[in-house]
């Protein structure tokens, strides 16, 4: 085989362009489709963030107004109501509710977590003394993407979602007992 030949066709194969379309979307398509699952990943929790919020409001408003405590709700009444609320968008076994009371806003303690690490799971709506209640909800978000190197998990391995609501109670007759 001659020189002349071999670089005839080394020319020929530079100049060739059928197919190049291919090697070039071969080369941008796995970027593109992570970044595209990415950006729908991110919209899709921040919508589950939103639908968290609405519920979370939803709930408190039973503790605010009073209906809660006047119909004695006990903590799985409570999270029964809460998962009433809630669409396909959320696995109700793995939503962590808390409801404090406090007698000062200063003392409000937002962490949805204990000291050793496990969710706070309370219910405590309020009373006279303590008028001001927090109900907080969280959902640990699976991710996906993750997986691809897009990575957004801040607990074991997942996005962790937490709704909060801090009011004082209207004025209403509780039940007796209490926290």
């Amino acid at each position: 085989m001659s020189a002349v030949p071999l670089k005839n066709l080394l020319l020929r194969f530079r100049r060739n362009r059928r197919g190049s379309a291919a090697v070039e979307f071969a080369l941008v398509a796995p970027v593109f489709f992570a970044l595209l699952f990415a950006i729908i990943e991110v919209a899709l929790m921040f919508f589950a963030s939103q639908v968290l919020e609405t519920i979370t409001q939803q709930s408190a408003r039973m503790i605010l107004t009073g209906q809660a405590q006047n119909a004695s709700f006990t903590q799985p009444q409570f999270k029964t109501y809460v998962c009433a609320q809630i669409p396909a968008l959320f696995n109700c076994n793995s939503i962590n509710v808390n409801v404090q009371d406090y007698a000062l806003f200063s003392g409000i303690n937002l962490s949805p977590f204990n000291p050793d690490g496990t969710f706070i799971s309370n219910y405590c709506p309020g009373t006279s003394a303590k008028p001001i209640v927090v109900v907080q909800l969280s959902y640990d978000w699976p991710l996906f993407v993750t997986k691809l190197g897009f990575n957004m998990a801040n607990h074991n391995g997942n996005r962790l979602l937490v709704a909060t609501a801090a009011f004082q109670n209207e004025p209403f007759t509780v039940p007796a007992g209490g926290c």
